[in-house]
């Protein structure tokens, strides 16, 4: 016997975007018609994609592109005009270049109904096409993560209306990580965040080059270093190891070999570390994905460097897009 579907206006859903075309419409087929409303916002795009959303049955919001544009204050603008259409219990807010899964929104919403602590359950994430470039394939490995209790979720995730508002959304100033910052808020108001054994989404990086991979790590860093500014005291340390991990690795012992180097050649010796840290995390993650999350320290200091360089000049950053 299967359970039964959740009642119809009990699941919106919230699709952010910009000219992702069959991806989009791919996207909105995904979703079951008791899954309403359905709220996409465009940011700009200029392949058709708001027609093709109404002609699926959403709702289109257009971004003011005139303001600076980040994909949190795109959610808060699709959560603000969902709520204006009606108030589901529960919110869907996915990436248009994803396809939600047969079965997600009923496990999810089972979930989220038996615990009326948990503001947030997301699932497993997949690469489309993981085959198609390295660095699609540790996308993929970067989405499996365990079942259980969670920090963070990631830009897909099944959420409480109630708790969303309760805690003002997202930030809209944050340029990446915006997800996680959003779970530190709830679980400091005392909510809960889950992760589940249940595939949730497909979705398409499209990376092929690693210019690509190089833009979305620093985007990571960047993200590290300002959520380390903001919630990084005890007892949350939010990034804190994160941030120093690569400042360590893609920063300070690169210069501290470049300045060694003056002295001695025998400072050269340093550079064995990262071979060595390549292989002692080979052993529980494999040869590939080790290598490049050592090498992706350096685009993560990166990141870092240019969110503190920010801060100290007073600019705003600007958005970090790898695709």
């Amino acid at each position: 016997m299967t359970d039964p579907l959740p009642l119809p206006g009990r699941i919106g859903a919230v699709i952010i975007g910009r000219n992702e075309g069959a991806r989009l419409v791919a996207c909105l087929a995904s979703f079951p018609d008791w899954v309403r409303p359905l709220v996409y916002v465009d940011s700009g795009s200029t392949d058709g994609s708001p027609d093709a959303a109404r002609a699926a049955g959403a709702e289109v919001v257009a971004l003011d592109m005139a303001l600076p544009f980040t994909a949190a204050r795109a959610r808060n603008a699709g959560f603000a005009r969902l709520r204006e259409l009606g108030t589901p219990e529960f919110v869907q807010f996915v990436d248009g270049d994803c396809r939600i899964q047969p079965g997600w929104l009923e496990a999810a919403d089972a979930f989220l109904s038996a615990r009326p602590d948990a503001a947030v359950v997301c699932g497993r994430r997949r690469e489309i096409h993981p085959e198609a470039s390295i660095w699609n394939r540790l996308c993929d490995a970067e989405w499996d993560t365990p079942p259980g209790p969670a920090k963070a979720c990631g830009g897909d995730a099944l959420m409480r209306v109630a708790a969303v508002a309760e805690v003002g959304g997202y930030d809209p100033g944050l340029i990446a990580g915006e997800e996680p910052e959003l779970c530190v808020r709830l679980r400091r108001a005392g909510w809960e965040v889950w992760r589940i054994d249940q595939e949730m989404t497909l979705h398409d990086a499209a990376m092929q080059r690693i210019g690509q991979w190089w833009k979305r790590t620093r985007r990571g860093g960047h993200a590290f270093a300002e959520g380390a500014a903001m919630h990084g005291a005890p007892p949350e340390r939010h990034w804190v190891a994160e941030t120093r991990r690569a400042v360590l690795w893609g920063a300070v012992l690169p210069l501290v070999i470049l300045l060694g180097l003056v002295v001695t050649p025998w400072a050269g010796v340093l550079l064995l570390l990262y071979p060595l840290q390549v292989l002692r995390l080979s052993r529980r993650l494999g040869w590939e994905r080790a290598a490049f999350l050592v090498l992706g320290k350096f685009p993560e200091a990166q990141g870092v460097l240019e969110y503190h360089l920010n801060r100290v000049r007073r600019r705003r950053a600007v958005l970090i897009e790898y695709k």
